[in-house]
């Protein structure tokens, strides 16, 4: 199922959680301008996994920044937070206006083109907690960008062009899957920035 209305008050999702996509939150001028700010500023590292005990590095690049130096486990690895930079407390505060939630840390990501992607997955690490709020902020390339329910498997799919924001809320991350999916025809570079909260204390 394709959806392509951008409508914040419209829950894109049929059940089990929240996901509403706001569309182009900056123009394209502002999106290009943010994306080859963040490519020179940020602090980007080849990210790593431990996948059937065997550790990995992806193509893809990644950097972690928070308000304090948050732990963050996912994939078997653990990474510290920087110091968040001033382009991305703008763009935290551009979310926030929009979202009226706040976040204390970003994950970013970086693809090359369409030959990197992101498999299924739920953001539910422990660090987040339950029915978490995560803000999406696309700049680059439009990418497709997927949902599958874990128990029925329905799915359904929207483009994330530049500019634009998602924001799954609720309990998605419970219900729900999401990837990136790779594609030949994708041949220019995207930044994925996501505004997250970790909970300040973990059991």
């Amino acid at each position: 199922m394709e959806l392509f209305k951008a409508d914040p008050a419209t829950n894109l999702l049929p059940y089990d959680g929240i996901v509403n996509y706001y569309g182009a939150v900056m123009n394209s001028h502002e999106a290009e301008a943010r994306y080859r700010q963040l490519h020179a500023e940020i602090d980007w590292r080849h990210d790593e996994a431990v996948v059937f005990g065997r550790r990995i590095t992806t193509r893809r690049m990644v950097a972690w920044y928070g308000e304090e130096a948050y732990s963050y486990t996912y994939s078997n690895t653990t990474k510290q937070a920087l110091p968040f930079v001033q382009s991305l407390l703008g763009l935290r505060q551009l979310v926030s206006l929009h979202t009226g939630e706040h976040f204390n840390s970003c994950l970013l990501n970086l693809y090359h083109d369409g030959s990197e992607g992101m498999a299924w997955h739920s953001d539910d690490e422990k660090e987040l907690g339950r029915d978490t709020t995560i803000a999406s902020l696309s700049l680059g390339a439009a990418r497709k960008f997927s949902f599958r329910h874990k128990k029925t498997r329905e799915t359904l799919s929207l483009t994330l062009e530049s500019g634009s924001l998602l924001v799954m809320r609720g309990s998605t991350q419970s219900h729900w899957l999401h990837s990136l999916p790779k594609s030949a025809r994708v041949t220019l570079p995207r930044i994925n920035l996501t505004f997250r909260s970790i909970r300040h204390q973990v059991s």
